[in-house]
């Protein structure tokens, strides 16, 4: 556990600085729907909210924020707020951003919010390969500029985080990745702990039947995924039943007790109330134990597959030639490809991974006739 304060409420990310457990996650609400539902999270208590530049709701967000110090006469100094800034991805057609382009990000950012400094910000995706390190250094300069209090990365695995330490530059002081008893990912945590790196936990409810169940609502969950959530003998039932909590409230605490923060994310107000109720309870370690097993691997957040695969194996490589080659997106979800100005065309991985497997085939069987056509210019 890392040394959470204030009956594990408050969690030192730094020597000098401190983050909320529990934040208020904004993925899939628009601005509009922001100015309600973050409203209504802190007057519940939250004091940490989690936005994005790719989200599209920092206005509502900011708007949110202000309302809240108007109205409920919360300091900016009592609230803590993450905005991650998106680096453009090559495959996808997009520019990759530039040092100035991230400073102008962030300047967008902090318009958008109304706001003078972040608590934390992140760079939202490892997809910029040939200007990571640039990115990070800009990241590096807002924070001496006084810009951002804390500074990380999200979605960054094991070589990610090496090379920038390799390249000897301050290490981030968070990542926030996706954690949830289904992808717990041992390998890429403890070389985390091993540099003094916070990991955030996002999509914590993925193993929920009703995660992501809305049209348009896009992951990699499948069918299996979705029917062993709904069964009422589901393990995470059974915990609920037998702590007298609800499903969230125990894959929730199940990240709080692992030492992450968590970013549960609701429009409904009794479940925004539960999700910060965390703290009235504990997992035993049998149950803890229990939970070690259930791990299936990689992250289902993103429908393209876990984006910390990125650069890492060779599913990865093969996403990156069918972008090219095809002109389409295999990590783009339909929720931004407004925002990235993706094409519509949206694969999960298993679709992604067989389609590939086509085009693999067919270039062998192409290969093949080519032998056969030389063998027979030779027999002539």
């Amino acid at each position: 556990m890392k040394n959470i304060t204030g009956e594990g409420m408050i969690l030192n990310l730094t020597k000098t600085i401190q983050i909320p457990v529990v934040g208020f996650g904004t993925y899939l609400i628009n601005a509009d729907e922001a100015k309600n539902f973050v409203f209504n999270a802190l007057q519940c208590g939250y004091r940490h909210v989690d936005t994005a530049e790719g989200y599209g709701n920092e206005t509502g967000v900011g708007y949110a924020i202000k309302k809240a110090q108007n109205e409920l006469s919360l300091k900016r100094g009592e609230l803590f707020v993450t905005s991650k800034v998106w680096p453009g991805n090559e495959a996808w057609g997009q520019t990759l951003k530039t040092h100035d382009l991230i400073i102008q990000s962030l300047d967008s950012s902090l318009k958008n919010l109304d706001l003078d400094y972040l608590d934390l910000y992140l760079i939202h995706a490892p997809f910029a390969k040939s200007k990571r390190l640039e990115q990070w250094n800009a990241l590096v300069e807002l924070q001496k500029q006084g810009k951002v209090r804390a500074i990380g990365v999200s979605n960054y695995n094991k070589t990610h985080i090496e090379e920038i330490i390799s390249a000897g530059l301050p290490t981030p002081d968070v990542n926030q990745i996706e954690l949830h008893p289904w992808t717990q990912k041992s390998e890429l945590i403890s070389c985390l702990n091993d540099n003094g790196i916070i990991p955030i936990a996002y999509s914590s409810l993925a193993p929920l039947a009703e995660w992501r169940s809305k049209e348009g609502q896009e992951s990699a969950k499948t069918d299996e995924m979705i029917s062993k959530g709904a069964d009422t003998n589901s393990p995470f039932k059974s915990l609920a039943k037998k702590y007298n909590v609800t499903e969230a409230q125990i894959l929730l605490r199940w990240g709080v007790q692992k030492g992450y923060p968590v970013l549960p994310k609701s429009t409904n107000q009794e479940r925004i109330r539960l999700n910060m109720d965390l703290f009235s309870f504990e997992i035993d370690q049998g149950d803890m134990s229990a939970i070690e097993d259930m791990d299936r691997g990689d992250g289902i957040a993103w429908a393209s597959g876990d984006p910390c695969m990125v650069n890492k194996g060779y599913l990865s490589e093969i996403y990156l030639l069918l972008d090219q080659r095809f002109n389409t997106s295999f990590f783009i979800t339909s929720r931004t490809s407004s925002v990235l100005k993706g094409t519509p065309m949206s694969f999960n991985r298993i679709g992604a991974l067989k389609f590939s497997g086509m085009i693999f085939l067919n270039i062998i069987q192409n290969r093949v006739e080519v032998e056969r056509f030389r063998e027979n210019q030779n027999h002539n």
